[in-house]
């Protein structure tokens, strides 16, 4: 049985006109002999009106009931879908995150999967019938609707295709594929035709919204091809897969960025252990996710330890850090949120040796100052001002040859 998952994204079913347009994508997959499962978000908007409905009534909401308003952006959509589909000559029916079974547990606004009974819409695909899927939610063992946080459709789509054993799963949405930047800042960046799993990840962790990253995760994991696609044209897109099916691979594959930034220094503070567990171990129990640490020890066993977060858990880290300063023990606490994340990732990287030099070389041309400095076998990221973050980009882009031919 041949499979295709297509995900639709909020802006691919805004209104019925859109719906409409998707659904003549899926009849063309559907007449090319696929079984398809189509996995849809709510329309572009309706999440935001229902979380903001949510706040308005309740500040500090039961999760649960939280989960039961939000979830229903998607349930309309696959409805609409569904209706749509059927309307084209295509047999369809809607399928909401209960129904098939898409078990999660139970972290209501952010539950993760833990498993999908595909028995029953594999018997309907043996009936003809295709499967139009609410993406976003699924069932807490309390038999509650659980949602899996912001961009959850993709994950959805992708554990879909996972379970499923899809050929492929085709993530459609408002750009024909993934870039080697964001087109917005470099208008030179050119389409990739083929990214690897790793530098998918690694581009989409450090700032590129093309794919959220749990699913590409997940994709990873259990070897699902993806295609990210247009919904308004009929291009191919970028192909995401292993990367033993890429022939040869530039050394850097994209530029990703990041806006939303923060950056905390703790000055003066005792060089010894157990001093780095006690200022990230309060900060991992508020939840407050640290990306890029750096510390520097001087002669008196003294030491600054600067570290990075996302900028809407900048508040969050700080009042962590106060109510924790006796047990940490610092003298002086420097906050700025004016700085911006800028990365190179590729895969070439692993057998290539200068990148990093040729980065710092092409920003101090341009006199960017590099703040904080992370790696990892494939990525090389820098922290900065913001207000030099789009000259940084272009000037990486050039300098590792990735425009457009």
């Amino acid at each position: 049985m041949s499979i295709l998952v297509m995900k639709f994204g909020g802006t691919s079913v805004a209104d019925p006109e859109r719906i409409l347009n998707a659904a003549h994508k899926v009849k063309r997959e559907v007449d090319a002999g696929w079984h398809v499962a189509v996995v849809v978000s709510a329309m572009s908007g309706e999440t935001n009106r229902l979380v903001e409905l949510v706040r308005g009534i309740s500040p500090l909401y039961d999760a649960r009931e939280y989960d039961a308003v939000v979830a229903s952006g998607e349930q309309v959509t696959s409805g609409l879908m569904a209706l749509t589909l059927q309307s084209l000559g295509v047999p369809a029916r809607s399928w909401q995150g209960w129904q098939i079974a898409m078990k999660t547990d139970a972290t209501h606004g952010a539950a993760r999967i833990d498993s999908i009974d595909t028995e029953p819409m594999l018997a309907k695909f043996d009936e003809g019938l295709h499967a139009v899927c609410a993406g976003f939610q699924g069932i807490s063992p309390e038999d509650r609707i659980a949602t899996l946080g912001r961009g959850g459709s993709d994950t959805s789509a992708v554990a879909l295709a996972a379970a499923l054993k899809a050929d492929r799963c085709d993530i459609y949405t408002d750009v024909d594929g993934v870039y080697t930047t964001d087109p917005r800042v470099v208008p030179e960046a050119r389409k990739i035709e083929k990214i690897a799993f790793e530098e998918m990840l690694e581009l989409a962790s450090q700032g590129a919204k093309v794919l959220q990253t749990r699913s590409v995760e997940l994709a990873m994991r259990y070897n699902v091809p993806l295609q990210v696609r247009s919904s308004f044209s009929d291009e191919p897109g970028t192909i995401v897969c292993d990367e033993d099916e890429i022939m040869e691979s530039d050394i850097v594959t994209g530029v990703a960025f990041s806006r939303d930034e923060a950056k905390i220094t703790l000055q003066d503070v005792d060089d010894s252990p157990g001093v780095a567990a006690a200022i990230f171990g309060p900060l991992a129990d508020a939840a407050v996710n640290v990306d890029m640490i750096v510390q520097n020890i001087s002669d008196e066993n003294r030491t600054d330890m600067t570290f990075t977060v996302h900028l809407d858990q900048f508040d969050r880290a700080l009042a962590t850090i106060e109510a924790a300063k006796d047990q940490i023990g610092y003298k002086g606490l420097v906050a700025d949120k004016d700085v911006a994340k800028v990365s190179v990732v590729g895969i070439g990287m692993r057998s290539h040796t200068g990148v990093a030099q040729r980065m710092f070389a092409a920003l101090a041309e341009d006199n960017v100052n590099i703040q904080v400095i992370t790696t990892s076998e494939i990525k090389v990221s820098v922290l900065i001002q913001r207000r030099y973050m789009e000259l940084a980009v272009r000037s990486l882009h050039t300098a590792f040859g990735l425009e457009a031919a």
